[in-house]
């Protein structure tokens, strides 16, 4: 008799899972606007949402905002106005698999896949002869880190890097500390597809409130944003490969500090210190130690993991600063 009950609740799981699987939520009025303002490019056969604005007259810089996960370019939504005042074109994309991009299953999401789609979008607006500076977060620095090694070996197709500023991402492997449900989801095996499908706003919200300051917390409808932009095109289930970055930073770790260490553009990191995926001072002596040629700029210690978020007055200002000292 045990035995079956056990048989019987095993079966529930998956099919709790498939019940569970309910219709998006309506996009926000705010996330609605984001969206149409902005276009799409094809990758192969993958349609890749992107934003790009005209700002500063007189300006030819351009900035290109690499978001991070599981979020997307609405990341940069509080900075946005800010850092149209100072460059000539400012352009953000959601990476393949997140935000508005689409999100295909089955498909093996890599960093370097993300590189050349960030490469593939320059090319579609005319950009790939024009230098660009970088500006990035946690996943997104990866992908800086990836851009930057083939800017500094003349890949063919790379972009041209002006300047590159980093902010609370995994850049080392060692003093990366990833959230409980990112090690279930990332090894799983078998029970992360299903464990992505029960995945729900409460149990999301939560856990994002965990990396953002105590007084920096998101409001209800900026979660529910964050959450409207993951569901979007079931992005919820597709959240275990994309988890897979976190191993290809181990795996690739030479290649990608190397690439920081070894080159001459311009570096910067913006860093709150409140990070618990990036602790404060472990992260910060190791960064110091090993990019000693790298500006700092560390916010207020109640600043966590999304400080374009959590500070966004203090995060441009400190951006802005390094943009003008070269």
């Amino acid at each position: 008799m045990k035995e079956w009950w056990i048989q019987v609740g095993l079966l529930s799981v998956p099919l709790l899972a498939v019940y569970l699987h309910i219709p998006p939520p309506k996009l926000s009025p705010a996330l609605h606007s984001w969206r149409e303002s902005g276009r799409y490019f094809t990758y192969k056969t993958q349609n890749i949402f992107y934003r790009d604005s005209s700002g500063a007259l007189g300006s030819s810089d351009i900035v290109v905002l690499l978001h991070g996960f599981p979020t997307s370019s609405y990341d940069w939504y509080k900075i946005w106005e800010g850092l149209t005042q100072r460059f000539h074109r400012v352009i953000a994309l959601d990476f393949v698999g997140f935000g508005f991009s689409d999100k295909p299953r089955p498909h093996r999401y890599s960093i370097f896949e993300q590189a050349n789609i960030v490469e593939g979008l320059l090319g579609h607006l005319g950009l790939r002869n024009q230098r660009i500076n970088l500006l990035s977060h946690d996943y997104g620095d990866t992908v800086a880190q990836e851009l930057l090694h083939r800017y500094e070996r003349n890949k063919t197709g790379c972009v041209l890097i002006n300047s590159i500023c980093l902010s609370n991402g995994g850049i080392f492997p060692e003093t990366h500390y990833p959230r409980f449900i990112q090690k279930i989801l990332k090894d799983g095996g078998l029970l992360s597809p299903i464990i992505a499908r029960l995945m729900n706003y409460y149990f999301f919200s939560r856990g994002l409130g965990a990396v953002f300051g105590p007084y920096t917390q998101p409001s209800a409808a900026e979660y529910w944003d964050m959450w409207t932009a993951i569901r979007t095109n079931d992005g919820n289930l597709v959240v275990d490969s994309i988890l897979q970055y976190i191993n290809q930073r181990k795996k690739h770790r030479d290649r990608w500090v190397g690439a920081l260490t070894s080159t001459s553009v311009p570096l910067h990191l913006i860093y709150g210190p409140l990070d618990p995926v990036n602790p404060y001072p472990e992260f910060l002596q190791l960064y110091r130690k090993v990019l000693p040629m790298s500006t700092v700029s560390v916010l207020d210690d109640h600043i966590s993991h999304y400080p374009q978020l959590e500070d966004p007055v203090g995060f441009l200002n400190a951006y802005l600063n390094f943009i003008n000292s070269f």
